[in-house]
């Protein structure tokens, strides 16, 4: 199976932008969005063999996911089950055949750390959400059959020195702080393997993210912080974790999980 996850920093902008030839081009089994910034019904994707499900922010113009998948979803979930977590849309999972199938938008810590008590919140409550589903439990305490996690999405955290082009500046900063990169780790230990990194353990200069400031992209002065993670049962079945730089229309560009699992 093939899975692409992209940030597009706003749908309707990116549509405008060469995305259905993006989609058409990865040819993928499972398409996952963050930042689609957009309600329902604002935007109509024609996508024949593809199912939608989409989670919106209550704020309009903000936040938001969706996941694009040829196999019909089992069941949908559109939260963490806790309501003030809830609100701006960060997480699609589908239930598949074979996985779940997690699609997140980590909230961003913001200046001087400003959401850093929300962020570390959400981390935890969806990492035990990413736990419970592994493990056949919903957000609601109902049983269902255990399967394995692949999850995606823009993570809002540069995890190592080697995932960011320039450590030193940044640390402390959102996206490296101590607190956010801890809680990463926490997520990984909780079973999860970083995909990328468990193929290309040493690469540097792989990033999904460049500010729009000072020629960022170009000098790629960038940020890994979009990741595809598994479950650790998955790991020995991962053949294949990309990065796709050179797909434009997004600040971030798509990263893709290639998985031999049928």
């Amino acid at each position: 199976m093939r899975f692409i996850s992209w940030n597009v920093n706003g749908i309707r902008a990116v549509l405008k932008k060469g995305f259905d030839e993006a989609f058409a081009a990865f040819d993928a089994d499972v398409f996952a969005l963050q930042e689609t910034k957009c309600q329902q019904g604002q935007v109509e994707l024609a996508l024949p063999g593809y199912h939608q499900a989409w989670s919106y922010a209550q704020k309009k113009g903000y936040a938001g996911t969706a996941v694009l998948s040829r196999q019909e979803p089992a069941r949908v979930l559109h939260g963490l089950g806790i309501d003030h977590l809830d609100q701006e849309g960060r997480i699609v999972a589908v239930e598949l055949e074979r996985l779940w199938f997690v699609d997140v938008y980590t909230p961003n810590a913001q200046a001087e750390l400003a959401r850093i008590a929300h962020r570390l919140e959400w981390d935890e409550a969806f990492r035990e959400f990413c736990v419970g589903l592994e493990q056949g439990i919903l957000p609601d305490g109902s049983s269902i059959a255990p399967k394995p996690v692949v999850m995606c999405g823009d993570f809002n955290v540069a995890h190592q020195e080697i995932d960011l082009k320039n450590p030193g500046p940044n640390r402390g900063n959102p996206g490296f702080s101590d607190e956010e990169r801890a809680s990463f780790t926490a997520l990984l230990d909780a079973g999860f393997a970083d995909t990328f990194r468990l193929l290309h353990p040493s690469e540097a200069g792989a990033y999904s993210w460049w500010s729009y400031r000072f020629n960022a992209r170009a000098n790629n002065a960038g940020w890994r912080i979009d990741y595809f993670l598994v479950s650790k049962a998955l790991a020995p079945l991962v053949r294949a974790a990309s990065i796709y730089p050179e797909v434009m229309g997004s600040d971030h560009c798509p990263v893709g999980l290639d998985l031999d699992c049928g």
